[in-house]
């Protein structure tokens, strides 16, 4: 055999043996609720300090900054009220800087199913306060909106009403692809903490983090099923505590399995997120599921799997299991 033809046939029997090549994976971080979830709905006595907000937020973004993982906060312009105007823009500046950005989370966090469409309407604008302010002082667009419980419409009319609303406020839907019922394991680290009950609060960030590491994989799969590939996934977190505490191994999570950070404008540019959404329901589910229903493929919802137990019990009646 010739050496020209032998070079040919040892470089085409090493590309057959050679393994697939593996999914350009990438994930868009996205934070929901600054400044940090909760704050409008504390009593009057019991507001997050100003200190311990901003160390909440300083925390999530040195993680950030750590792995060079871009990300956007969704701002709830309520929760900036009750954190204090000027404390809450002093802590929101470090999200507009670099690869950080701001979004509109609406005014006070309320269920567009039980709103009015000019109710959601005023939601959109109060949500545009201080998160259009401070991006625009940034010299950014302001260019996302989140809708509370991802509820974009109920029915197709009102699905229609509410995407004529986003875009008379120059905005863009935020789409989200996985979700690991942050604020139930929130809930239970709260409580541990206040209880300084430290054996407790490790055990509730292994759990977190062990359900991230499946819901990764589920929300993964179920995308590949539905869409014949993996798109590029958008991850829904809170801004709150136990996120902060635990976004350094999360991020090594998504690390380990091949991702990549991107911005979300990079996420959305995908084609599956351009074409115009049809879905309407009261729930608010995770795109994947949306994009199965628009295209008729069946999936088994059952199968994703639930927070376990013992986190729900102790976070609602602060009991654990024997």
């Amino acid at each position: 055999m010739p050496m020209l033809s032998r070079f040919l046939w040892v470089a085409l029997l090493f590309a057959a043996n050679a393994p697939a090549t593996e999914p350009d994976r990438r994930v868009a971080l996205t934070f929901d609720d600054l400044p940090a979830a909760g704050l409008a709905d504390m009593p009057r006595d019991a507001v997050q300090t100003p200190k311990a907000t901003a160390e909440l937020n300083r925390d999530l973004l040195a993680a950030l900054t750590q792995h060079k993982a871009p990300a956007i906060g969704f701002v709830v312009e309520a929760n900036v009220e009750a954190v204090g105007i000027d404390a809450g823009h002093d802590i929101l500046r470090a999200w507009t800087r670099g690869d950080f950005s701001l979004g509109n989370h609406t005014r006070s966090h309320r269920d567009s199913n039980a709103l009015r469409l000019e109710e959601i309407d005023a939601e959109i604008a109060g949500g545009s306060l201080s998160a259009g302010l401070l991006m625009r002082e940034a010299g950014k667009p302001l260019r996302y909106l989140r809708f509370p419980l991802n509820h974009t419409g109920d029915t197709a009319e009102r699905r229609a009403a509410i995407d004529a609303l986003v875009v008379k406020h120059g905005l863009v839907a935020a789409a989200s692809t996985i979700d690991t019922s942050d604020y139930l394991f929130e809930r239970a680290y709260a409580r541990a903490r206040a209880a300084n009950d430290r054996d407790t609060a490790v055990k509730v960030r292994m759990a977190y983090l062990a359900h991230s590491a499946v819901q990764i994989d589920y929300y993964a799969a179920l995308n590949a099923k539905v869409l014949g590939y993996e798109p590029p996934a958008i991850m829904l977190l809170h801004a709150n505590r136990l996120n902060a505490d635990t976004l350094p191994q999360l991020l090594e999570i998504f690390e380990r399995k091949g991702y990549r950070y991107v911005t979300l404008a990079e996420a959305q540019a995908d084609p599956v997120y351009q074409k115009p959404a049809t879905y309407a329901s009261k729930f608010g589910p995770m795109w994947g599921y949306r994009w199965a229903r628009e295209r008729g493929v069946k999936v088994d919802g059952s199968l994703e799997q639930e927070p376990p137990a013992w986190i729900a019990e102790y976070a609602d009646k602060g009991t654990l299991p024997k």
